[in-house]
C-alpha cells in the first residue's frame, strides 16, 4: 500500500468495472475526458464488457474486475458495479495503490462503510463517491450563494424527489430501502448545502405498489430534519410520478432563498387556446446528464492536480448514517438522533 503516483497526469490509465446501463454511460463519459485513457473494461458479462471496450476503444475487456484492478497500466478505477460489490472493489483498489471513483453507496451498513473509510484514511489514496447532484450546475450555484452569505442565516431546507417508474421487486429486496437508496441523494444535498443533521423523524407508506410491502419497504415517505445549526428541513420522496422525473430543492435564509428545479426538459413552451404545454424529464439519466459528465471530469482533473476529490468516503459514511437514522425512525415510529447511529448498533434497515 502507498500513495498514488501517476506516470503522466495528462493520460491516466483507467479500469472501468461494470458495463451495465450506468456503466455504459460512464464508459462513454470517461472515453471523452482528455486526460483519461480506458485501459480495460471489466464485467462478469463478458459481452457487455466487450461492448464497453468498443465504445471506449479500450485495450481489452475482461470478466474479472479484480484482475482489471491489478493491471499495471491502470492508475484509477471507476466502479459501476452492484452495490454489494462496492466495498470489496474499493478496498482492493486502495491496497493496489489505485485511485477510485465509485458509485454510491460504499456499502449498505455502517460497519462495512467504516472499514473502507479507515483504509482510505490509512492509505491516503484519492477516492470520490458518486453523489451526482453536487455537480449539477443548479446545485453548484446554490452552494456558492450560500457560502457567500447571500441567503443570510439558513433557516429552512426542503427537497422533493419523485422517480418516474417504480424499480423491480428484485432490486427492492437488495437496495437497502427507500431512505438509503433514493432519499439518500436529498440527505446528501442537505449536508452539502446546509450542514450536518442531528435528529430526524420519518414516516413512510405504501401508496403506489404493493411490491414495496413485499420487500419490507415504502414507496412514499417524508422525513423531518433538525440541523446542528438550528435550521429545519423536510425531505419528501415518491417512487412514482405519472408526469415525469421531478426533483426540486429549496434553501431559505434570513435574507433570501435559492430554488433548484428543472420543470421542463426542452426550453420551449407551446401556447394556444388560452393554455400552454411543455415537456418533463423522463428519468435521472437525462435530468442529470451534464452532472454525470462533470463529476467524472472533476475526479480526473483533481487527480492530475494532486488534490483530494470530493465528495469522499467520509461524506458517504455520514450520509449513510443519516439515511439509516431515517430508516430506523420510520420503523420504530420515533425521532432518532444521529449520535445513536454507530457501526455496532442495529440500523433498522430491512432484513
Amino acid at each position: 500500500m502507498g500513495e498514488l503516483r501517476l506516470r503522466d497526469p495528462g493520460e491516466i490509465g483507467v479500469a472501468i468495472l461494470g458495463a451495465g446501463r450506468m456503466g455504459q454511460t460512464h464508459i462513454r463519459t470517461v472515453a471523452g475526458i482528455r486526460n483519461a485513457r480506458v485501459v480495460v473494461v471489466a464485467d462478469p458479462d463478458l459481452a457487455a464488457a466487450q461492448r464497453g471496450q468498443a465504445v471506449a476503444r479500450a485495450g481489452r475487456a475482461t470478466a474479472e474486475p479484480l484482475e482489471a484492478i491489478h493491471d499495471p497500466a491502470v492508475e484509477a478505477v471507476v466502479i459501476v458495479t452492484p452495490t454489494s460489490t462496492h466495498a470489496t472493489l474499493i478496498e482492493a483498489a486502495l491496497r493496489a495503490g489505485k485511485a477510485v471513483w465509485s458509485e454510491k453507496p460504499i456499502a449498505l451498513d455502517l460497519a462495512e462503510t467504516d472499514r473502507v473509510v479507515a483504509l482510505w484514511r490509512e492509505t491516503g489514496i484519492p477516492v470520490q463517491v458518486g453523489f451526482v447532484r453536487r455537480f449539477d450546475p443548479g446545485y453548484v450555484r446554490a452552494k456558492k450563494l450560500i457560502e457567500a452569505g447571500e441567503l443570510g442565516r439558513i433557516e429552512q431546507f426542503r427537497a422533493y424527489s419523485r422517480d418516474t417508474y417504480p424499480p423491480p421487486l428484485e432490486f427492492l429486496r437488495t437496495s437497502g430501502g427507500a431512505f438509503v437508496d433514493m432519499s439518500v441523494h436529498d440527505f446528501d444535498l442537505a449536508r452539502f448545502l446546509v450542514g450536518e443533521v442531528e435528529e430526524v423523524q420519518a414516516w413512510g407508506s405504501v401508496l403506489v405498489d404493493q411490491r414495496f410491502a413485499e420487500a419490507a419497504d415504502v414507496d412514499t415517505a417524508a422525513t423531518l430534519l433538525r440541523f446542528r445549526n438550528g435550521a429545519l428541513g423536510v425531505v419528501e420522496m415518491s417512487r412514482h410520478s405519472a408526469w415525469g422525473y421531478d426533483i426540486r430543492t429549496e434553501v431559505a435564509g434570513s435574507t433570501g432563498k435559492v430554488v433548484v428545479e428543472a420543470p421542463q426538459k426542452t426550453q420551449a413552451t407551446y401556447s394556444r387556446r388560452f393554455g400552454f404545454e411543455g415537456d418533463h424529464y423522463e428519468n435521472f439519466p437525462d435530468r442529470f446528464e451534464v452532472a454525470f459528465r462533470l463529476e467524472l471530469e472533476a475526479f480526473f482533473r483533481t487527480l492530475a492536480e494532486g488534490g483530494t476529490p470530493a465528495p469522499g468516503p467520509d461524506d458517504a459514511l455520514e450520509t449513510l448514517r443519516l439515511a439509516l437514522a431515517a430508516t430506523r425512525s420510520w420503523r420504530e415510529g420515533r425521532p432518532v438522533r444521529l449520535d445513536e447511529m454507530t457501526a455496532g448498533a442495529p440500523s433498522g434497515s430491512p432484513g
